[in-house]
């Protein structure tokens, strides 16, 4: 039987009074906020409001209402830019999103449309940050074959300066490696680059 199943329910508030109804109670090893109905209904509640501040119930707090959901935004605002999970709750909260503008549109109510609104500039960021990472690795790569068939076989210090480098200073390189006789005029260039 513990192999079944269970069913999970998230649910944004729920009273001490309808938790008692069904008999739902907290287990060990389990973070606040989870409730584990009798064990042959192989069901759980989720009561998002009283989940930790953690990462990891990060995106459950997203789902909540009010204050709880708001902070989870600010939460993720704070996050940096390249945090794989900042991407990954976007990129899922954008799916969501989009799926409810599908199904309900016409019944969507304030909050939601206040959080969409909020997580839409985060998301724009986010995906013109994965196209700029795009652009500038694609640079690189293009860059460091221009260089190595011009130059031959660099050594590994030169590709990691050049991997620093940004799109701008990519295409500056492009341009004065025409010039490049030697390994030498590559090493001063990016010399001059850093002064």
């Amino acid at each position: 039987m513990s192999e079944w199943p269970r069913l999970w329910i998230l649910t944004p508030t729920a009273s001490e009074a309808i938790l008692g109804g069904f008999g739902a109670q907290t287990q060990e090893n389990w973070v606040a906020g989870v409730y584990f109905f009798p064990p042959t209904l192989r069901t759980a509640i989720v009561v998002i409001h009283q989940l930790p501040r953690t990462p990891e119930t990060l995106w459950l707090r997203l789902l909540g209402r009010g204050r709880v959901q708001s902070r989870a935004i600010d939460e993720l605002e704070a996050l940096p830019v390249n945090d794989p999970l900042r991407s990954m709750t976007l990129e899922l909260l954008y799916n969501l999103q989009r799926n409810l503008q599908l199904t309900q549109e016409p019944d969507r109510d304030e909050e939601d449309r206040e959080l969409i609104m909020r997580l839409a500039p985060l998301y724009q960021q986010d995906r013109e940050q994965a196209v700029q990472e795009g652009r500038q690795e694609e640079g690189v790569a293009m860059i460091l074959r221009q260089l190595k068939r011009r130059l031959g076989s660099l050594p590994t210090h030169l590709e990691e300066s050049i991997r620093q480098l940004s799109i701008e200073q990519l295409e500056n390189l492009g341009e004065a490696l025409l010039d490049f006789e030697n390994e030498g005029d590559l090493s001063n260039w990016l010399i001059q680059l850093s002064n």
